[in-house]
């Protein structure tokens, strides 16, 4: 044990203890959930319709300019990654209710907006001026 008797390092622990708090750790359920199928295909869909945008629409990516579409009332579809942090994306949230303006909340971190959106940086807030080829407008639930 260390210098204060009542606090236990992992390596202090006998090795029955030690080995059990490791399968512990690696066998629980709630760490192993996988994505489903469904969940994957329709992220899957949504990036393919983000890259469709991306190619023949007209798409903003940043909170600052975001809101500033917004504002303006030329926002279609507004994206909000899932990390994004809670106060931006209310304010989001409470602009596009305003402007009238569809919502969707991306299943993925602000990374992977980013690599959907042909970026090589990290994007939390993606606005749609013009779907152009995509049915990304309509196909929204």
């Amino acid at each position: 044990l260390t210098s204060h008797s009542h606090i236990t390092t992992l390596r202090n622990l006998p090795e029955s203890s030690t080995a059990l708090l490791r399968k512990c750790r690696t066998e629980n359920p709630l760490t192993k959930m996988a994505p489903s199928k469904k969940s994957k295909k329709t992220v899957e869909s949504m990036n393919s319709r983000i890259k469709l945008v991306m190619k023949s629409g007209k798409a903003i990516l940043g909170y600052k300019q975001g809101l500033k579409s917004l504002r303006t009332g030329k926002s279609k579809l507004v994206l909000i990654a899932s990390n994004c942090p809670p106060l931006r994306k209310s304010e989001v949230e409470y602009l596009a209710m305003l402007a009238k303006t569809q919502v969707h909340h991306y299943s993925g971190d602000n990374t992977e907006l980013g690599a959907a959106c042909g970026k090589l940086f990290n994007c939390s807030v993606m606005t749609i001026l013009d779907a152009g080829d995509s049915d990304i407008l309509s196909k929204q639930e």
